[in-house]
């Protein structure tokens, strides 16, 4: 029998873009394949029945990652992006450990990625093994799963396997067990994306890449026909979209820990979670990463932070964005962050119970 996960109707929107925006790349071959999850309610969001996909199923697909038929001419792709990493400008960023595996439309209509994580170096790597610990995938899931939950706009953890290598990191003990996981999420596409083609000055790849975006996340806008008008109506959106997901993520109570620019998704969707955490007591300081020392992205900045990737966004559309455009669109963060916050809030006084006397 046919392997369904190989079998789905891929399409390939990204690669149509051309290779000035990834890398073709190979994945590592692994000495061992133990399937430790899957995610029977993603499958049903792409029409597969879990009972109609093995494990083996998975392990070929997103373990040993044969090709589907479909794709039999395309390639795995490194997506390239730069970014602001603690706010000191990296251009020497990129799908480090992972590829763009395929893109489908959901039953919802909606495109969706494959992205892995652990799968083996690509061109930026800078000297990694691109691997992922298995504690490292669990954590994914998670996160993840808990905030999708929690109504967070937030990617999901399709699958994760264990991958039969000894990894040595220096955050947790070691050796460790490695592992490969997929990601299941509307876009790969960060702010880095584009912060990379300003830095280069490619403002006719940025225009290409916007309008891709536009087209494919943001079909309702293509009704505007002029192209100022429309990006402005984008940027404008996606500072909306950016200023729900940082109060659902206060609502939750949760802590991302890395808000760099190359983090940001350009669907307005949280995704790869590192050093992550939850707060059990209220506490606006709260750190989750070990290595923030000064707390630039402790709990009580997150809206600050994304509101500064934002504007920096902002500042590399400025080659192709009409600047008071895009001032305008920074405009409606703070007044949609407060919306959705005091929303919530009531929602969670009203369905509070009552204190026990």
């Amino acid at each position: 029998m046919s392997n369904p996960l190989l079998m789905l109707p891929y399409e390939s929107p990204l690669a149509a873009l051309g290779d000035d925006y990834f890398d073709a790349v190979t994945p590592a071959v692994f000495p061992q394949h133990i399937l430790r999850f899957r995610n029977d309610e993603v499958l049903k969001k792409i029409a597969l029945q879990p009972d109609q996909v093995s494990d083996r199923d998975f392990i070929q697909a997103f373990g040993e990652f044969n090709a589907p038929p479909s794709q039999a001419d395309a390639s795995f792709l490194a997506l390239r992006y730069h970014g602001y990493q603690f706010r000191s400008y990296n251009p020497f960023l990129g799908d480090g450990r992972g590829f763009l595996y395929g893109q489908l439309r959901g039953i919802d209509g909606k495109l969706y990625d494959f992205g892995t994580k652990g799968s083996g170096p690509t061109p930026y790597s800078r000297g990694g093994d691109g691997r992922l610990t298995l504690k490292g995938g669990v954590r994914e899931i998670l996160a993840s799963e808990a905030l999708h939950a929690l109504g967070v706009n937030t990617s999901r953890t399709l699958s994760l396997i264990e991958t039969g290598e000894a990894l040595h990191r220096g955050d947790e003990p070691s050796p460790t067990r490695s592992s490969v996981m997929v990601r299941f999420s509307h876009s790969h596409i960060r702010f880095g994306t584009f912060e990379r083609l300003s830095y280069l000055k490619q403002p006719a790849l940025m225009q290409k890449l916007l309008d891709h975006v536009i087209e494919v996340y943001y079909p309702h806008l293509l009704s505007t026909e002029d192209g100022q008008a429309r990006y402005a109506q984008w940027f404008a959106e996606l500072a909306e979209r950016l200023a729900t997901l940082v109060a659902q993520w206060m609502t939750a109570g949760f802590c991302h820990a890395v808000l760099n620019t190359d983090n940001m998704s350009i669907t307005g969707e949280s995704f790869d979670y590192g050093p992550f955490a939850f707060m059990d007591e209220y506490d606006p300081k709260f750190t989750a990463a070990y290595f923030d020392y000064s707390g630039l992205y402790c709990y009580g900045n997150q809206p600050g932070a994304c509101y500064w990737n934002l504007e920096k966004l902002a500042v590399a559309l400025a080659d192709v964005v009409d600047t008071a455009a895009l001032e305008a669109g920074l405009a409606q963060y703070q007044p949609k962050y407060a919306e959705v916050l005091a929303i919530a809030s009531y929602k969670n006084s009203v369905l509070r119970p009552p204190a026990v006397v």
